[in-house]
This record gives C-alpha cells, sequence and structure tokens, in this order.
C-alpha cells in the first residue's frame, strides 16, 4: 500500500451530537471539550495509520472560527497530514451541521503530533 493509500485508508470520522452537559453559559461547547474530541478522532487516526502505539505530544494552532450551539450535530475529520521517522501529525476538522436543516460549515480546525512507542515506552519508527 503506497503512503497516499495509507493516508486514505486510516481517515477517520466520527459524529457526535452537542448537549447542553458540554456547553458554557453562552449555549455553546466548551473549548476544552472540543479539543477532547479532536485529540480521540485523531489518535484514532493516527493508531489506525501507524498501528502502532502512539500518544499525543503537542496540539498545534486551534483555530475556533464558528461557535458550537447546543442541539447540533457535530463531525470530525482526521486526516493524517505529515509522517516523519518516529512522529506524525494529524489534521482534525470539525463541521458544525443544524439538527433539522442541510446548512453545514466548518467551525474548528486544528493539527495535533503523535509519537510512536515501544514496548519500554521509547520513541519507535512510523513506517518499517
Amino acid at each position: 500500500m503506497t503512503l497516499e493509500e495509507k493516508i486514505r485508508a486510516s481517515e477517520t470520522r466520527i459524529f457526535k451530537t452537542v448537549f447542553p452537559n458540554t456547553t458554557n453559559h453562552y449555549d455553546t461547547l466548551f473549548g476544552g471539550t472540543a479539543m477532547m474530541m479532536m485529540d480521540e478522532v485523531a489518535f484514532i487516526a493516527a493508531t489506525r495509520f501507524s498501528r502502532q502505539h502512539m500518544v499525543t505530544v503537542s496540539s498545534d494552532r486551534i483555530d475556533f472560527t464558528k461557535p458550537i450551539a447546543a442541539g447540533t450535530i457535530v463531525e470530525l475529520i482526521a486526516t493524517v497530514s505529515y509522517v516523519g521517522n518516529t512522529s506524525m501529525k494529524v489534521r482534525v476538522d470539525i463541521f458544525v451541521e443544524q439538527m433539522y436543516s442541510e446548512h453545514r460549515e466548518k467551525a474548528v480546525s486544528g493539527e495535533f503530533s503523535f509519537v510512536a512507542i515501544d514496548e519500554h515506552k521509547k520513541p519507535t519508527r512510523i513506517l518499517r
């Protein structure tokens, strides 16, 4: 399988509903909750790509461009954007959809860095 095929095969999509218990006093999704969901989907994509133990080492710039209201549906899409020797980057976009209309727009985007580790928790090569 080529690198491009592995990247396509590891793309991960998760849908969630924004419930009131995940929102702030403005009735919009907490930024920290959005980042937690992004890290989770990025981790899944990194693991699906490498099939190794992966750990998050950083979250790069996260841009919150639209508020995400309670009662909406969000789709998180994670795609591997860079592969190094022992590390990789995964881009995550969050799209928000209204429950009862077809309106959809990108609300958040960011990138997460991961390192592959071996059984001794030491960095190990991703591509062998």
